[in-house]
């Protein structure tokens, strides 16, 4: 996992916490175009983040972690619709994926390729990816922008 980062005071005592190496680069909201990694912009006091990020990591995504204070401009930046906000926000093969998205949606989403901006779980759902994995966790993932508009459902996790 590579962290990338304006803040590198605070993700220095962070990365030393979790034991990750701190990347040079700085990089803060683009999004990422390539299919193989996981761009995960985060801000620095969100624990269930860096725990959706390591379960990506282990679902086989490479995943690269941006921590900056600004929230607003991380969801501007993925162009998500603020019904649809969450805490973290990723991209991966030019999609956005917000929040606590179940790995299983980002890969139907990258095998699908819509036409969409992205894909989100609003708000921080008990039991989806991060936030406990309730086997038996009822949610939706809402994709948003292109074809989708505001919102159409995308993925049902549950019920």
């Amino acid at each position: 996992m590579t962290i990338l980062t304006h803040h590198r005071p605070i993700l220095a005592a962070l990365a030393v916490a979790a034991g990750i190496a701190l990347s040079p680069a700085a990089h803060a909201g683009a999004i990422d175009t390539r299919a193989d990694v996981l761009h995960v912009t985060l801000t620095p006091t969100c624990g269930c983040c860096g725990a959706w990020a390591e379960l990506a990591e282990a679902h086989g995504f490479e995943v690269e972690i941006t921590v900056i204070e600004d929230y607003v401009a991380m969801k501007e930046a993925g162009d998500v619709p603020e019904a649809l906000w969450s805490c973290h926000t990723a991209s991966i093969g030019g999609y956005t994926v917000e929040g606590h998205v179940p790995f299983a949606a980002i890969d139907q989403l990258l095998a699908l390729r819509p036409d969409v901006t992205g894909i989100s779980v609003p708000g921080m759902p008990v039991g989806s990816p991060g936030m406990g994995e309730d086997p038996n966790a009822s949610y939706e993932v809402i994709a948003f922008g292109g074809a989708a508009g505001d919102g159409a459902l995308f993925h049902r996790v549950g019920d």
